[in-house]
This record gives structure tokens, sequence and C-alpha cells, in this order.
């Protein structure tokens, strides 16, 4: 699908109310197959791979990824297939996306999910320490190989919880990310970054639909984020899913989408 410029690769599953799914940083829309196969019997589900990921186009210009640009994308995607109005799911990354592209274009959300996801960080000396560390992580990413780089993202304590996956569930996430583009991450993180997007914290009182804010009980720093967004969005509501913790539709991804699902239709 051709959007503002650049190829989009979008795959739709299902019919009913549209709901637009939006994947995390190194993962592709594949990271929702579980979660579609719930949902699909009821909703039309639509599924991007992002800019930079997957096998949507990678420009070479980092200003290209900036978020509210992506956000633009998105609008676009959704109007290109006659969808004026959606709910929006997003993790991780994507639901820094997601919460942007509810920000700009409120009138096109129906309801919002956001799973392990934050509206930026508050403060420019956050956002600049931040940027700096995101740099050199592009950096390690385009002069390493992706095998060291997808080791070491493993790797990291906000995945922990995931080496209590089945072999093969980890093995398929792993190839997964070992199949994005190095220079397509690098931009995604100089582009949208946590450092590099503004902070939605001021504006999330504007947002006066229905908000889901899922986190894992073993996700201790996006169960914080989650109760402080709660307290300011008007028509929140909070869930902590046990024995789970970034990665909630990978780890517990039947009862993610079930939840999600009653959500969806009942709010």
């Amino acid at each position: 699908m051709r959007i503002n410029g650049l190829e989009y690769h979008v795959e739709t599953a299902g019919d009913g109310e549209p709901l637009l799914l939006l994947h995390g940083f190194t993962g592709n829309g594949n990271t929702w197959n579980d979660t579609v196969s719930i949902l699909r019997d009821e909703f039309r589900c639509i599924v991007v791979d992002i800019i930079g990921h997957g096998k949507t186009e990678k420009p070479d210009d980092p200003g290209r990824y900036d978020i509210t640009k992506a956000a633009a994308d998105l609008r676009a995607v959704l109007l290109a297939l006659g969808i004026r109005r959606a709910s929006v799911l997003g993790y991780s990354m994507g639901g820094r996306l997601a919460l942007t592209f509810a920000v700009q274009y409120p009138q096109m959300v129906d309801k919002l999910v956001l799973e392990s996801a934050s509206p930026g960080l508050k403060t420019e000396a956050e956002r600049l320490a931040r940027r700096e560390r995101d740099e050199q992580l592009a950096e390690r990413i385009l002069t390493g190989c992706m095998e060291a780089f997808v080791s070491h993202w493993e790797n990291l304590p906000l995945f922990a919880s995931q080496k209590q996956l089945p072999a093969e569930v980890r093995e398929k996430i792993r190839k997964q990310r070992l199949e994005n583009d190095p220079a397509g991450l690098a931009n995604s993180l100089r582009g949208m970054g946590t450092g590099a997007q503004p902070s939605w914290w001021g504006r999330l009182s504007e947002l006066h639909f229905p908000v889901l804010l899922a986190a894992g009980e073993w996700d201790a720093k996006f169960c914080r984020i989650a109760g402080e967004m709660e307290e300011q969005l008007p028509h929140a509501k909070k869930i902590i899913f046990s024995h789970a913790g970034h990665a909630i539709h990978v780890e517990d991804p039947k009862k993610f989408g079930t939840m999600i699902k009653g959500f969806l239709k009942n709010c």
C-alpha cells in the first residue's frame, strides 16, 4: 500500500468493527497472529508493519521516522481502507505510536488499548539522556551484526520473563527480530524512540474515549506508568496481568486476547 510516498505492508483479517494493531520495536505484524486469531471473528483487524520494520519501506532519512509522521501514515492507511474511525491496540513502541495517533486524531479513535506503553518522558533532560542512549544503540545495530544485537536485546531485564516461554516460541520471536533491517531499526530509534518523541503526559486529559491500560505484574516500571496514566485519563481502566512481563500478548496470548475482546465489545 503506497502511503505518503512509502510502501507500507498492511494485512487485514476478519469482519466487524475495525481494530488497528501496532507492534513493538524489533517486531512486525506477525507478533499479533495469536491475538488476531481470537479477535477476527468479531473485529476487522488491520495489522501494519510500522515504518522501519518488517516488509514496510525503510527510508534513509531518520526524520521520516518521526512519530508524528508515522501517526499521519496510520491515518492515511485507515482512510485508504475506507475507515474513518477505529479502535487502536499498540504494544510498547507501538503503544507510544497508538497514543500519538490518538492525540493527533482523537476523532478517529473509538477505543484505545495500550499494552506496556508510555506517553513519553516528562522532561527535556530525560529526553536528551534517552536520545543519547538510543543513538549509542543505533550505532551498535549499524556497526555490529544483527545476531549480536538481537542477543543483547533479548537478554535485557525487560524481557527476562520470556525465558520461561517454550523454546519454539522464543525461537519464533528471535527469528522475527532477525528478519529486520539494521538501518530500519537504527532509524526507528533515532526518529521515534522514547527520547525523540514529544511528551503526551499533558494531553491525556483531552482523550475522552475508553482507554485500557495493560501491564504485566513482573514489569514494575510499566505497572507504575499505567497507574499514573489511569489517574490522568478521563475514561481509563488499568489491568495488571498476573504471571506476565512486558509482552503480555506473547507470554499469555489467550488471556490477553480474551480480555481485549471483552473490553472492546463491552466498554
